[in-house]
C-alpha cells in the first residue's frame, strides 16, 4: 500500500500557491533544489506531472490543480485540527480567491463583495488585483474562482471564460467642489474644455464617453489617463480635474472624497460582469455575490443576460 508524504504535498501546495519555486524556497527556507527535488518525487508517486513551464514561472497541469484543490482541503482541515487542539474554537472558513478589475471603482468591489460575509459559513475571501487580461489567464487555471470587471472577456483572448453581466448603470461626473462649483450650471456643455481625468483608451467606459462627447459636440480638456481609477478618485479629490463615475458609485464618493456632483447622463453606461471558468456558479461565495448583484445592488431596471 502506497502512503502519500505530506511533506511532499506541502511542498508542491507552496509552490502552486506562489506560482515560481524561488518565492516558496523563500518562505519555506529552503533551497530551490530541495523544494524541486521533493516535488519530482511527488509526481514519481502519484505518476503525474503537476506543473509545466510558463511565461511568468509555473503554472498547473490539469492533474496538478486537481492535487492542488486536495492540498487546499488538507491543509485547512489540519489548521482546524490545531484550532480544536488549543481550544481555539474556529468554524472551518471558506475560501474564495477573487480577481478585481484594477479599472473597477472600489466602492463598487466593496458592494459586491458584501453579501460573501453574510452567509452561515465563515468566509475568507483572497482578493487580487490586476489587469483583465492577467486576471483571465489565472482563472483559466484555477487559481481564482471569479472575475469582477467592467468588460467582459475579450474573444481575442484564447480563454475558456463565461461572462455574467451583473447589471449597469449610467455614470456621474464629479470634481472638488470648486471646480464642480464652475461647471454644474450648463451641464454637460460646461464640460467642453473643462480638465478632466479620464481611464485609460483600452476600458469600455472611456469609449463609451468618447462616443458620448462626439454625439453632443464637447470636448473635455484630457489632462490624465489612469489604469487604476482609486488613483484617478486622488487626484481628482486634489483638484486637478473632473472625472466620469459610475452612477451607482456616486454616493459613496462623495462621502468618501469630498465631491461635488456636476451632472450624469444615461447615454454612457458602466457594465459590471462576473467572469468565471464555468458556465454554472456553484461556489456559494460566488452564488452570493452574483445573485445580490443581480436582485439588490443594480435593481430591477438593470437589463441582464445570459453567459456568453
Amino acid at each position: 500500500m502506497e502512503f502519500l508524504n505530506y511533506h511532499h504535498l506541502r511542498y508542491f501546495w507552496f509552490v502552486a500557491r506562489e506560482g515560481n519555486l524561488r518565492k516558496a524556497a523563500e518562505k519555506l527556507h529552503i533551497s530551490q533544489s530541495t523544494i524541486s527535488a521533493q516535488i519530482a518525487e511527488l509526481e514519481g508517486m502519484l505518476g503525474e506531472q503537476l506543473f509545466r513551464r510558463a511565461a511568468r514561472g509555473l503554472s498547473l497541469t490539469e492533474a496538478g490543480q486537481q492535487i492542488f484543490l486536495y492540498a487546499e482541503d488538507i491543509f485547512s482541515l489540519g489548521e482546524e485540527l490545531l484550532n480544536a487542539i488549543k481550544q481555539r474554537p474556529a468554524a472551518r472558513s471558506l475560501r474564495v480567491q477573487i480577481g478585481i478589475a484594477d479599472s473597477l471603482p472600489k466602492l463598487i468591489s466593496h458592494q459586491l463583495m458584501k453579501p460573501i460575509f453574510q452567509l452561515d459559513q465563515p468566509v475568507q475571501p483572497v482578493c487580487q488585483e490586476g489587469k483583465v487580461a492577467d486576471l483571465l489567464a489565472q482563472l483559466a487555471i484555477y487559481r481564482l474562482d471569479i472575475v469582477l470587471a467592467d468588460e467582459p472577456s475579450p474573444s481575442s483572448l484564447n480563454i475558456r471564460a463565461f461572462n455574467h453581466l451583473l447589471g449597469e448603470c449610467g455614470v456621474s461626473f464629479c470634481g472638488d467642489p470648486k471646480l464642480a462649483g464652475t461647471l454644474k450650471g450648463r451641464f454637460p456643455k460646461s464640460l467642453d474644455g473643462a480638465p478632466i481625468l479620464l481611464p485609460t483608451s483600452s476600458t469600455a467606459l472611456r469609449q463609451s464617453l468618447e462616443r458620448w462627447f462626439q454625439a453632443i459636440q464637447v470636448r473635455p480638456r484630457l489632462i490624465a489617463e489612469y489604469d487604476d481609477a482609486a488613483l484617478m478618485a486622488v487626484a481628482a479629490a486634489d483638484g486637478l480635474g473632473f472625472m466620469p463615475i459610475p452612477t451607482l458609485a456616486i454616493n459613496n464618493a462623495v462621502k468618501h472624497h469630498g465631491f461635488k456632483v456636476i451632472g450624469k447622463t444615461d447615454a454612457c453606461r458602466e457594465q459590471i460582469y462576473a467572469i468565471t471558468a464555468e458556465r454554472r456558479i456553484t461556489h456559494p461565495a460566488v452564488v452570493a455575490i452574483t445573485s445580490n448583484a443581480k436582485e439588490s445592488l443594480f435593481g430591477k431596471s438593470c437589463r441582464l443576460k445570459q453567459p456568453s
